[in-house]
């Protein structure tokens, strides 16, 4: 078969991603922090973009019309010591028939009174308030707040009064960078031994300083060492405690009769001690250090409407606003002197034209999805989240028109605010539980919100099993396995029931 060349005609269908369209779809899933920086971003790059509440910058040539001046004659009193501030002092002295020399001392004469700042303590103190310890005239405030101490810091600065030599201090140091923010020892002795090229012996004596600094109990190796150091603080480090601290495993279960019997107290004792380890602080470094939390603000606002239903709008407060400055752009472009600065405009011009139709397009996109949600999540505004339904990412797309990717992108970091709390958009989408009596399925959140308050309605005397949870679950018709009762119960944090009744009757008690 001879190889020859030819031409065919092709008819296909294929999706370009330009630059805009993946700038699009990145702005749909950032959050609305992400959405602020990136815009401000956009702002100091591009001279077209302005912010919807600023006013229209000036142009070369442009200047503001001024006041017209007043003629002397009509000048008011008062009005002309304005006027006339270049007059001499003679000028002025002979309008008020006053020595001026009496009421204005001269600063410069040689018969002024020279005022030294440095000897006089009220004029110098006032001085620098006054000027905020510089020659701007700004004052500012936050130059006399102080910085948020660090736990390093804190243990350094007492690691300077307690240690004498250099050795130990660099041997503490090390020991102090290697502490976590929680207060944890995070490498052994034996390893800053052998990169310092120092004895054990010696680290273990500068740990042992380090550990007695505050807060009380840092610098520790695990949590019992945590919590002995703090109870030999106290005074309440006897050998009943050091057992039981020796066996927080047991406490964990909640297995009370086996501390008694190892620790060799009686109920009331056993009980004294528990109630002593619950008032330590397992982390002790997280008093210091602490970054301001920031509140999270809802992206979108539900709230119920005059006729029953539900009003759902964007928070305009999180959305940035920014126009494209049309006339300013006709006024630079007759200025252009070459191609360069023409096509530097054009892409600017194009540009801000995007990024306002993105941004816009976003807002529509999230406020679609979010009334989708409200509207099929609607027994949950009204009743509860027991009343949860089941719901997927292809439920909503479906609904509004949209791709499943689509919406998966607007749901994420992305929240809504109820009249039940803030909850991210994820939230409302949730696995089914098919149910025992064919009926309508039932939603996976709903479901560990039961086993919640099953749990939390129990009494000593009627612990609820496993099994026992799943047979209850199966007469309200929700059909679930024990393994799968068992997964939601360990998700909710929640211990077994054996730990449960053992602390309930300890409580009882």
């Amino acid at each position: 078969m001879a190889l020859s060349a030819r031409l065919e005609l092709r008819v296909g269908q294929s999706l370009v991603m330009t630059p805009q369209l993946m700038q699009a779809i990145k702005l749909l899933q950032l959050s609305n922090l992400d959405l602020v920086a990136y815009v401000e971003q956009e702002l100091e790059k591009n001279p077209l973009l302005e912010r919807a509440d600023t006013p229209e910058p000036a142009v070369d040539g442009e200047a503001a019309e001024a006041a017209p001046a007043a003629a002397p004659g009509d000048a008011q009193d008062g009005d002309w010591l304005g006027d006339d501030i270049g007059n001499s002092r003679t000028e002025i002295e002979e309008r008020l028939g006053t020595d001026l020399e009496n009421v204005f001392p001269d600063d410069k004469g040689p018969e002024a009174k020279h005022v030294d700042a440095a000897s006089d303590p009220m004029t110098s103190s006032w001085a620098n308030v006054g000027s905020g310890g510089s020659d701007n005239e700004d004052y500012n405030l936050e130059a006399f707040v102080s910085a948020d101490l660090s736990l390093a810091d804190h243990l350094s600065n007492q690691l300077t009064l307690a240690v004498e030599t250099l050795s130990d201090r660099l041997i503490g140091q090390m020991l102090i960078d290697s502490v976590d923010d929680a207060g944890y020892l995070t490498v052994t002795v034996e390893d800053v031994a052998d990169r310092l090229g120092a004895e054990v012996a010696d680290v273990e004596s500068v740990l042992e300083v380090i550990q007695s600094f505050e807060p009380s109990g840092v610098a520790a190796r695990n949590l019992a060492e945590c919590l002995a150091i703090q109870l030999r603080d106290k005074n309440r480090f006897d050998p009943a405690m050091q057992v039981l601290v020796a066996h927080l495993d047991l406490l964990g279960k909640r297995d009370f009769a086996g501390l008694k019997k190892l620790c060799q107290v009686d109920d009331e004792d056993l009980a004294d001690m528990v109630s002593e380890i619950r008032r330590l602080n397992p982390k002790p470094g997280l008093a210091f250090g602490f970054a301001p939390v920031q509140p999270l603000v809802p992206d979108v606002m539900v709230r119920a409407g005059p006729d029953g239903g539900w009003i759902v709008e964007l928070n305009t407060e999180t959305l940035p606003k920014v126009l494209v400055n049309q006339s300013y752009y006709a006024r630079v472009s007759k200025t252009a002197r070459n191609d360069t600065e023409k096509t530097f405009l054009a892409d600017a011009l194009q540009t801000a034209t995007w990024l306002t139709r993105a941004l816009d397009q976003r807002a529509r996109t999230i406020l679609k999805v979010a009334t989708e949600i409200v509207r099929q999540q609607d027994a949950f505004f009204a009743l509860g989240v027991q009343y949860l339904r089941p719901l997927n990412l292809k439920t909503i797309a479906d609904a509004i028109g949209m791709h499943e990717s689509t919406v998966s992108r607007v749901t994420s970091n992305k929240s809504i605010a109820t009249s039940r709390g803030i909850f991210e958009m994820k939230y409302f989408f949730t696995s089914s539980i098919a149910s025992s009596e064919g009926g309508e399925s039932h939603s996976a959140e709903a479901v560990r919100y039961r086993i919640k308050q099953m749990i939390d309605a129990e009494t000593p005397e009627d612990v609820l099993s496993d099994d026992a949870i799943m047979d209850r679950l199966k007469e309200a018709g929700i059909d679930i396995a024990r393994r799968t009762v068992a997964k939601y119960r360990e998700a909710l944090r929640i211990p077994s029931s054996v730990q449960r009744r053992r602390e309930k009757q300890a409580m009882a008690v």
